[in-house]
């Protein structure tokens, strides 16, 4: 269906209000919308329920930039989902209050997203609770999916067997530990696994699920929202950008992890 500009405004109108999607639950009804919705493609609106497990020490960007594009899906409900209502710390020090425990969170979903980190990331694969939590929300959801390391967690929660996933390109070769098939890019999708890169990677994955659960326009003005137009001032994003001196210096720093990490997930799937 063609819009108009009116839709368009309208849209834009939505996301500025905070009226897109419940970022953060509410039990009280949320006011109409000032501007005129009836020209609104009905596509535009769904009803999705989407999760995020946080845990503590994750890398705070991995679910920030989905987030951000979640949560411009009108219609949507939105969940950050921990262990326990207690709020939960991320590798740099911001600090998050959930809105689910595992207990509480739904039963259905229609996305999971899991993010990374180094330590934190570790300790819930080491974590049975948090594995058998997303063993059995993924394996239900409509979409499983995860951003940087988050993917290992997924793996060592048996939910990546035989799916072709990638991961922070450091750790990329760790998958085959857990099950999966290391695969190259920034957005990988195989059926109904959805893994994105390291860190920054989660915008585009976010930003490409709006596109897939609404459409192209929809997606472009969430883009244009958000003035996402990145501009790095270096050009040392990618292992093939990066100077081998940069990259050597990432290398010997993440040796020790490395090892841990795949100790980690090789002991989760023998348990």
């Amino acid at each position: 269906m063609e819009t108009t500009r009116r839709d368009l405004a309208a849209l834009i109108a939505l996301a500025f209000s905070g009226a897109a999607a419940t970022a953060a639950e509410s039990d009280s009804a949320l006011p109409p919308p000032a501007h005129d919705m009836s020209a609104m493609p009905a596509h535009w609106t769904g009803k999705e329920q989407i999760a995020f497990l946080i845990y503590p020490a994750f890398t705070a960007l991995d679910m920030v930039g989905p987030h951000y594009m979640f949560t411009n899906l009108m219609g949507a409900t939105t969940h950050i989902v921990a262990k326990t209502m207690a709020p939960v710390t991320s590798d740099t020090g911001l600090v998050f209050t959930p809105s689910k425990s595992f207990d509480d969170c739904p039963d259905q979903l229609d996305i999971i997203c899991v993010p990374g980190g180094t330590s934190g990331t570790l300790a819930a694969i080491r974590d049975p609770a948090t594995l058998r939590f997303l063993a059995d929300r993924g394996g239900k959801a409509r979409f499983v999916t995860s951003v940087c390391t988050g993917s290992l967690l997924l793996g060592a929660a048996g939910l990546l067997d035989g799916y072709r996933a990638t991961s922070h390109w450091l750790t990329r070769s760790i998958l085959p530990a857990v099950g999966a098939i290391p695969a190259e890019g920034r957005i990988v999708r195989d059926r109904n696994r959805i893994t994105a890169g390291g860190v920054s990677a989660g915008l585009d994955f976010g930003l490409s699920m709006v596109g897939d659960l609404r459409d192209r326009q929809y997606a472009e003005v969430v883009q244009l929202l958000a003035e996402y137009a990145p501009e790095p001032p270096f050009q040392s994003g990618t292992p093939a950008l990066a100077s081998a001196a940069t990259r050597k210096l990432m290398d010997d720093m993440f040796t020790g992890f490395l090892a841990d990490a795949k100790a980690a997930c090789e002991t989760a799937r023998k348990t």
